[in-house]
């Protein structure tokens, strides 16, 4: 069950609360509560003394609490903020998600937001949004295959906060988000046997079959072999579960124009329900983790069904290339050359680097609807992890302006995003002897660009960005908003960039 977020007045407080979370700055003398905090009926907001602080271990970093109790009402939780410069939305997810793994299991918190000043920092709006955020997403539990359910967090959490300015639009926003992030990560944990490709495909048709002005076409293996799509093709045939693809289309009602059209952006995600390696096999380890390799596919179809439900006025289109690449009898083998919907051909000398050959595909089918924009998102590199840990994925683009517009969709989503280069003298890493090119590059060098430098000869002249989040797509363990298991890394960064999306800047 996800939990309810809603807004409410300081005269409005919900009978026996079981937690009240209080945000608190980082001063320079120590911990000091928010200022502008309204006067709740019936609770005391604590007063703070440096020195009690320091000796609590509490310095009101973001996203660390404390808990006080009184008596036998509610527990008043301490929510730091960290320091008042720089206060933006992504502290306020830190903190609302630490309130909610703080505030205990079951029943009602409160979370009380300052009704005016600096402490809002980007407004009502955008603090209510990423407060509804951090909470739905800290209290996310993925408990489907347990015979007896996890204790969960709290059920409802009250925002107290500036009646008027936004706030309840904003926890509505939030909510959609969130709401499409956790139906990313329940994908992207479901084991790989209870959701190969076909299974994939039914969920994500039943899932925006509702949805307004969006339609779904699922493309079966005939139909996917009579367009020409090799890579995805070749990659399936050592798997006995047959491949699909699936585009989803979002029209909206009420679009925008941009120089006398309305922009459209394409969103490419790679959907590998389970990567053996094929004959270039995995580990044991190595494959225990390998029901994530779709994330990309669920990523991008539930960013297109939260541009439905926030109703963005872009047109947005969804294409998710899915298989299994396993070793069996029919699986292609380090050697073979594989042909690319547009005809550039592609010797493959590991199998296991299979996500780039399902995404060329997939790119060129996205660049023929000559977009204004396509942003693809892939589990693809352990280069990419290698590089920039499980923190920050890289992103690559074909235009700086593309790649920067990117990045700063993700800052403001919450999502860290750190621009990699494409060196044009790369490309001869991927010379092929026999073909176009070949699928890896030189061992132990640039193998996340190298990747990228390949997709990027599927794209044509269309303006093109890539995330890969074989990083950043699966969590170790729960902190912060994230849970353990799979992040859906990139959902909100696609919503941001879709929903403030203008034309790219002309190169100079």
């Amino acid at each position: 069950m996800s939990l309810e977020v809603v807004v409410a007045g300081a005269d409005q407080l919900p009978a026996d609360p079981v937690a009240v979370g209080v945000p608190v700055l980082a001063g320079d003398d120590g911990p000091e509560l928010v200022g502008g905090l309204p006067e709740l009926d019936g609770l005391d907001l604590p007063s703070l003394d440096p020195a009690w602080s320091a000796r609590q271990g509490f310095k009101a970093k973001a996203g660390q609490v404390l808990s006080l109790r009184h008596g036998s009402g509610p527990v008043t939780v301490l929510v730091g903020l960290g320091p008042g410069e720089g206060l933006g939305p992504d502290r306020w997810r830190l903190a609302a998600a630490a309130f909610v793994r703080a505030a205990g299991e079951g029943g009602t918190a409160v979370l009380v937001l300052p009704t005016g000043g600096s402490a809002l920092g980007a407004g009502a709006a955008a603090v209510g949004s990423a407060a509804a955020e951090g909470a739905v997403l800290a209290a996310y539990r993925f408990d489907r295959f347990r015979s007896h359910a996890r204790p969960g967090a709290i059920e409802r959490l009250v925002l107290v906060g500036p009646s008027g300015t936004g706030l309840a639009e904003g926890v509505r926003r939030g909510a959609r988000v969130a709401g499409a992030v956790s139906w990313a990560r329940d994908l992207i944990n479901t084991p790989p046997g209870d959701l190969p490709p076909h299974r994939l495909a039914e969920e994500a048709t039943a899932a925006l079959a509702d949805r307004p002005g969006t339609t779904v076409e699922v493309w079966d293996e005939s139909r996917i072999a009579e367009e020409h799509l090799g890579g995805l093709l070749g990659v399936s045939q050592g798997s006995a579960q047959p491949p699909r693809l699936v585009r989803a289309h979002y029209q909206p009602a009420h679009p925008i124009e941009v120089d006398g059209r309305v922009p459209h952006v394409v969103l490419v995600g790679k959907g590998i329900t389970f990567d053996s390696g094929g004959l270039s096999l995995k580990t044991a380890d190595g494959m225990t983790t390998m029901k994530t390799d779709m994330s990309g596919a669920a990523i991008v179809l539930a960013a297109l069904a939260a541009c439905a439900d926030l109703a963005v006025p872009v047109e947005v289109t969804a294409v998710a290339p899915v298989t299994e690449n396993m070793p069996g009898s029919r699986a292609i083998k380090p050697g073979d050359v594989l042909t690319i919907r547009n005809g550039s051909t592609i010797e493959v000398l590991n199998t296991d680097a299979e996500g780039r050959l399902v995404l060329a595909d997939a790119l060129v089918l996205a660049a023929e609807l000559r977009p204004d924009l396509i942003v693809d998102v892939a589990t693809l590199t352990g280069a990419a992890a290698v590089a920039l840990g499980n923190a920050v994925a890289p992103v690559f683009a074909n235009r700086d302006e593309v790649g920067e517009r990117v990045r700063a969709a993700g800052a403001r989503a919450g999502e860290k995003l750190w621009p990699f280069p494409m060196p044009e003298e790369y490309g001869e890493h991927i010379d092929s002897d026999v073909a176009d090119m070949k699928n890896i590059g030189r061992p132990g060098q640039a193998g996340a660009i190298v990747a990228a430098i390949l997709l990027a000869r599927f794209v044509d002249d269309v303006p093109w960005a890539h995330l890969d989040i074989a990083g950043t797509g699966r969590s170790a363990e729960a902190t912060g908003y994230l849970s353990k298991g799979g992040t859906a890394f990139g959902v909100r960064t696609l919503i941001e960039l879709v929903a403030a999306y203008g034309p790219p800047p002309a190169p100079d």
